[in-house]
């Protein structure tokens, strides 16, 4: 239980049985708007990323990192769009030590309730000498002058040392004093290539504390990259050593192998309190239904055996291990699936269920609807499921959500399909599409049913666009199970990604295709 949490010292009060321990806020800052955007294929909209946004400030993450202002005007829109919707959680912008970045990042953070500008360069030998080709007194110079610079616009301003991890360390923390003296509150040690061993990590934590004669005057945050495998464990590593900040994205989106996922950072904590002096103030409940969104609107799939938000996170197959959970769940599991969104009750809903029913379960998930006609569409949409199959089970309602949330603005829209498949016979599929009310139809044969449908639908609408992903993962178990197909398709530049669900798994995947092309007309219209 918590309270008398106290922002300005960072200290708040958990009860431990009987005793009351004091302990520090450890801030989530999370990034999956920016680094998590950089993913190869997880471009967002300016909606999508306003959606995401929203269910983070219900998490009650602390800060958002929106976006990187100066990288394009999408952008810069997209950053002060969510700052303008956002008022619970700080808004962040990333800008290089520029004044042109850091400019953008202050024009874009205008009319954000609580604005931070988080301002970087690089530290590392083969950084400063290859990549910036400044010396090191240059890039001295230059970080103090980027923090003046951003402080003219608030005086909550962050500092990153890029590849802090193969920097010298006493340059290093002759960088971080001068942009303390400067005025920046954060300091964010970065592992950008995920080179570091968590030891090693913690340990230069623990060491660039001690060693910076004012770093009591700001808060050490760390930035990892899961390279080797190792994010979370040098993240929680730098949090025993001191630092009260950790930046993360949702199921460790991110480029290469991404980040630091937030939500076994988050639980590690409070699951370890034992451990950690620490804890943060996020509502676990909503890890869940914030994962499948953005699983949903980037097309990144969560494997199975992902920890807290895989499907196969709370499962128990072994024999020797259900027998040990039924009788008491404390022996094979350490905390309860309800505290992070699964559902306790898997059977929630059938064909039978009203409107009630179906708003009091979505509210029991930690599903916020954003308006009256997406939950209207989405109970139409429920209905049509639970004549498919008997049981509406927890995955399907948020997969349900996702997709009905997703294709709320459809250009294109699936009227009808029909495909054939025997063996011997060459695969056929006849493909009835709405664009804009009207209706369009075309057949093709392909090399299996889902081929012959994607080509029908080429058929119509002569995209042009280059399939790049195509992907199926089942939502629950039984043959009556819905399918969950991603599709990621490029023209001219430009990644879309779809989703589409159904009991028919040919049906999901023409589904899952044409919410791509809506993307991707959406996207090429701007």
């Amino acid at each position: 239980m918590l309270c008398k949490f106290c922002i300005s010292t960072q200290i708040f009060s958990i009860y431990d049985g009987d005793r009351e321990r004091m302990k520090e806020h450890l801030i989530v800052f999370d990034t999956t708007l920016r680094d998590g955007e950089q993913s190869p294929g997880a471009s967002m909209t300016q909606e999508e990323k306003i959606r995401i946004a929203r269910h983070l400030e219900r998490m009650k993450v602390d800060i958002i990192e929106a976006g990187f202002p100066a990288a394009s005007n999408g952008d810069f829109e997209a950053v002060k769009a969510v700052a303008k919707n956002i008022k619970e959680s700080t808004i962040c912008g990333l800008a290089r030590a520029t004044k042109n970045d850091i400019d953008r990042a202050g024009e874009a953070l205008r009319g954000a309730n609580s604005a931070r500008i988080h301002t970087f360069i690089a530290t590392s030998p083969v950084h400063m000498e290859k990549k910036l080709r400044m010396s090191p007194d240059q890039v001295f110079e230059q970080a103090v002058k980027a923090v003046k610079w951003a402080r003219q616009y608030t005086d909550n301003v962050e500092f990153s040392p890029e590849d802090a991890g193969r920097s010298n360390l006493d340059f290093l923390c002759r960088v971080l004093e001068g942009v303390i003296e400067a005025g920046a509150k954060t300091l964010n040690i970065p592992d950008t290539v995920g080179f570091t061993m968590p030891e090693q990590f913690g340990q230069l934590i623990h060491t660039i504390r001690k060693q910076v004669p004012n770093s009591d005057k700001a808060i050490f945050s760390v930035h990892c990259h899961n390279d080797l495998g190792l994010a979370v464990a040098n993240s929680l590593a730098a949090v025993i050593n001191g630092a009260r900040q950790v930046e993360c994205t949702i199921n460790g989106l991110g480029e290469r192998a991404g980040n630091a996922s937030l939500e076994e950072i988050v639980m590690a904590v409070r699951t370890r309190q034992d451990l950690f002096l620490c804890d943060t103030t996020i509502d676990a409940t909503h890890i869940v239904p914030t994962s499948k969104l953005v699983s949903s609107i980037t097309g990144f799939p969560v494997q199975p055996n992902k920890a807290i938000v895989g499907a196969n996170a709370f499962a128990h197959e072994a024999g020797i291990h259900q027998d040990g959970v039924l009788k008491h769940r404390e022996t094979y599991e350490i905390m309860r699936a309800e505290d992070v969104g699964w559902g306790a009750n898997k059977l929630s809903l059938g064909k039978h269920s009203g409107r009630n029913a179906l708003r009091s379960r979505l509210t029991e998930l930690g599903i916020e609807l954003e308006s009256e006609k997406i939950f209207n569409t989405t109970f139409i949409r429920f209905k049509e499921l639970a004549d498919k199959k008997h049981d509406i089970f927890d995955e399907d309602l948020h997969a349900l959500v996702s997709n009905e949330a997703t294709n709320l603005q459809e250009h294109y829209k699936l009227v009808s399909l029909t495909a054939h498949s025997e063996t011997g016979k060459t695969p056929y599929a006849k493909v009835v599409i709405s664009e804009m009310g009207k209706e369009l139809q075309a057949e093709s044969n392909g090399s299996g049913p889902v081929d012959a449908t994607f080509r029908a639908i080429e058929k119509i609408l002569s995209s042009d666009a280059e399939l790049q992903l195509y992907s199926v993962n089942n939502i629950t178990s039984g043959t009556d199970s819905q399918g969950e197909v991603t599709v990621r398709l490029q023209k001219s530049g430009r990644i879309a990604n779809g989703n589409g669900s159904d009991t028919d798994i040919v049906t999901a995947s023409a589904k899952a295709y044409l919410s791509a092309l809506n993307n991707l007309h959406s996207k090429l219209q701007k």
